[in-house]
């Protein structure tokens, strides 16, 4: 894509990265991609706010000679360190030697750790301002959003927030970089979500934190470093991230996220009948197979739902090993607080149970019921079953 005008004399220069599989080398984003969202200022300063991964190098530079001779950039602005943001570093200054990199301090011990940096760099603090000629950035420290030396930059005559990490999402543009152009809004904030859940969640705290030390800050236009440029309505993001962050202090939504596994086939039987006792009772379900679904698919649904069922089977006297792969995530993620409930099959042995309530303990789960059966379900182990979602569902509901 050409360089976009957002305002007068700032473009967006991002890239569309359609080609990377795992973002972080863990988050999949084959079939939805994302973007590297890159800004550029032209005026008697020139400077470029945030970067872009090691990749298209051509492709970027040509954007930015569409505006101005990349050799002729003043100022670097790393909002943050991250090598999604800063990867293509060292090949601008190779092109300009003289530019000067402008961070937290805690970028400038980063940029000698990654990138063997140590000069032309210059630290901002909290509310530093720089002056480029007719405009004039602001700097905010948000650390842990989500590394340690996270900043957001602000440009306040047009009153836009360039937000880095913060109230991005997955997702390759479309053709629409804008919110009020975008076709197609609720695959963003669905993939805005999970993003959230998948690198922010555990910071939920500092999230809330910034959203308050920003809330006397007029913006309008809200560029973050992946995902749409909110400039119709900038506050439905900001609105979303506060919303999901206030889920870990148990502000969730109703609903129960099923989550089973199943070797044979026996614990898929049973969950059949527990999702349809769970529907019986008129609340929402999202079902998972823990063994054939990537936890970054699960995780948005177990961070914004009150309550999670467990279906999974005895395996070597221990918990079926994907769900036990979901159950660690979880607690990687503090998804605690939620209304509990497990189901599951054994043979000569049980095991499951015991080794799921262990990895729960740190999240304060409430284990409200449970349900285990030899072998394969009987007629009537699939009408306790039926009963026993049903039960859990009541119970949720009465809890909202």
């Amino acid at each position: 894509m050409p360089a976009v005008s957002i305002k007068p004399d700032i473009y967006w220069i991002g890239l569309n990265d359609r080609i990377t599989d795992l973002f972080e080398g863990l988050w999949p984003i084959t079939k939805e991609g994302v973007t590297y969202n890159s800004y550029l200022i032209d005026d008697e300063k020139k400077v470029i706010i945030d970067l872009m991964k090691s990749f298209k190098g051509d492709e970027y530079f040509a954007q930015i000679d569409e505006i101005t001779d990349v050799s002729k950039i003043d100022y670097i602005i790393i909002n943050h360190m991250e090598p999604d943001h800063t990867g293509l570093l060292r090949t601008l200054r190779r092109i300009s030697p003289d530019v000067t990199l402008i961070g937290s301090a805690k970028t400038k011990k980063l940029l000698e750790d990654f990138y063997s940096i140590r000069k032309n760099v210059e630290v901002v603090n909290d509310g530093d301002t720089l002056s480029l000629g007719k405009r004039t950035l602001q700097f905010f420290m948000t650390p842990f959003l989500h590394w340690p030396e996270t900043m957001m930059t602000y440009e306040p005559s047009e009153r836009l927030l360039f937000s880095c990490d913060a109230f991005g999402g997955y997702g390759a543009i479309r053709g629409a970089i804008f919110d009020d152009l975008c076709e197609n809004p609720d695959f963003y904030e669905k993939e805005a979500l999970r993003y959230y859940v998948n690198i922010v969640a555990n910071y939920s705290p500092r999230v809330l934190s910034a959203i308050e030390k920003l809330a006397d800050v007029p913006v309008d236009v809200i560029a973050p470093s992946h995902g749409l440029i909110w400039r119709k309505n900038s506050s439905r993001i900001v609105d979303l991230y506060k919303k999901w962050a206030e889920c870990e202090s148990g502000k969730t939504e109703p609903g129960i996220t099923l989550v089973y596994g199943s070797m044979y086939g026996n614990t898929e039987v049973v969950m059949n009948a527990v999702a349809q006792g769970i529907s019986r009772a008129g609340i929402s379900v999202e079902i998972f197979d823990a063994a054939r679904t990537h936890v970054s698919y699960i995780l948005p649904s177990l961070w914004t739902k009150k309550a999670v069922m467990i279906g999974a089977p005895t395996y070597e006297v221990s918990l079926f090993p994907p769900m036990a792969d979901v159950l660690n995530m979880a607690v990687r993620k503090r998804v605690k607080n939620k209304k509990a409930a497990y189901f599951g099959s054994h043979g000569w042995s049980g095991g499951a149970l015991k080794e799921m309530q262990k990895i729960v303990e740190p999240l304060k789960w409430d284990l409200m019921d449970t349900f285990e059966f030899l072998g394969a379900p009987s007629e009537e182990d699939i009408k306790k079953a039926e009963e026993f979602g049903a039960r859990f569902a009541e119970a949720v509901k009465k809890e909202e």
